[in-house]
């Protein structure tokens, strides 16, 4: 049992290595151990077996580590026949073309939302969102959205973290959650980052689960305030259309 215990923790350790790599595409030795909290000769061991299977390769010239070739043939064999980052692509692009700002997917991963898909604008100055990237559910208008149309137990659970952060008030989120429920659509301006703005609407499977969040965002030169209400119900019409396109 007690052997059965140190595979287990070792293949969590090794996938703790893996899931390190969404914050970046090349890591040293250092930057990996001290994300996942163990000592460097522990991740090294861990490391080493990786590479020797594929999983991770280590740049020579830098003594960095970054994802190999066998993630890559992993993902070749992924059903795509009924994910929504592929199917709802493109419409993402349509949205795109008629608004001209970039398009981003998201879906609520535990108690942060996660970018699965983008569509970037075409516009010198525009907004770019990577895909993979992880962000909190207390900010922004994905993941308000996200958090609004979810189911009372979590939004609760979700307030009652212990590190959600003092600068924002429970209150007043509980209170633009219950304003986004009821005009159906989230804004934000400037909430994350200086001199970006957005608007999100959930997309509803045909279960009735809201899932997915759509969102448009960009400069605020461009999305202000009023554009974005004024783009509120154009993102409700275009998740209406994308939900019924999902399994």
């Amino acid at each position: 049992m007690e052997d059965r215990k140190l595979t287990v923790r070792a293949v969590e350790r090794a996938l703790d290595i893996l899931m390190c790599f969404t914050t970046g595409s090349d890591l040293g030795l250092t930057e990996i151990s001290g994300q996942i909290g163990l000592h460097k000769s522990t991740v090294h061991r861990l490391l080493t077996t990786l590479e020797e299977r594929g999983f991770v390769i280590r740049d020579q010239a830098t003594d960095k580590y970054k994802l190999g070739m066998k993630i890559w043939e992993l993902s070749m064999h992924l059903s795509h026949s009924d994910d929504p980052a592929i199917l709802l692509l493109p419409q993402m692009e349509k949205l795109r073309d008629r608004l001209g700002e970039t398009v981003s997917l998201y879906v609520r991963d535990g108690y942060d939302r996660l970018r699965i898909q983008a569509v970037q604008s075409n516009q010198a100055i525009r907004r770019v969102a990577p895909v993979g990237a992880r962000l909190p559910l207390y900010v922004g208008a994905s993941s308000k959205v996200l958090v609004a149309f979810a189911d009372s137990a979590f939004r609760q659970s979700l307030l009652e973290q212990p590190d959600w952060p003092e600068a924002v008030s429970r209150e007043a989120y509980q209170a633009q959650l219950d304003q986004i429920r009821q005009q159906g659509y989230a804004i934000s301006y400037e909430e994350r980052e200086p001199g970006a703005s957005a608007v999100s609407a959930p997309i509803y499977s045909r279960s009735g689960q809201a899932f997915y969040a759509l969102s448009l965002s960009g400069p605020v030169s461009r999305l202000t305030v009023e554009r974005l209400d004024e783009y509120g119900p154009v993102l409700i019409e275009a998740a209406r259309e994308m939900g019924i396109m999902l399994p």
